[in-house]
């Protein structure tokens, strides 16, 4: 009996996963994750299609077990003409967040990462609704 009702369970699992999938925006670009100091950076933006104006910029970074990256800080800017904007770590989740003006034909994010006295820039580039 019990083994009868986890099968059914694990089916039903099954098919929600699926479901979902089949909900999501697949045409969507999603940008490459970078790699830094044994971490996977992965940039994601509200909404997913950048356009001119306040975006946010969601910077997720973590480690190949699959933890959370949490001990460093990390800012955004569109240009190396603009000033570097800290963003907001989401606890300890590895999830760091930031709105930043992008005008039109921006074509590329600056994250910057620093951990303890190291550091680096990562450039993610952008495709932007106009």
């Amino acid at each position: 009996m019990f083994d009868m009702c986890r099968g059914k369970y694990l089916v039903l699992l099954f098919l929600t996963g699926l479901l979902l999938q089949a909900c999501s925006d697949s045409d969507v670009p999603r940008l490459p994750p970078q790699q830094w100091q044994g971490l996977e950076i992965v940039l994601e933006t509200r909404p997913l299609r950048v356009r001119p104006g306040m975006n946010e910029f969601l910077v997720i970074a973590t480690t190949p077990r699959g933890l959370p990256g949490h001990d460093m800080v990390v800012s955004l800017r569109m240009s190396a003409k603009d000033d570097w904007h800290q963003t907001i770590q989401d606890g300890h989740s590895g999830v760091f967040r930031r709105a930043i003006k992008v005008g039109p034909g921006q074509g590329s994010v600056f994250v910057q990462l620093k951990r303890g006295e190291e550091f680096t820039v990562l450039e993610f580039p952008l495709l932007l609704l106009e």
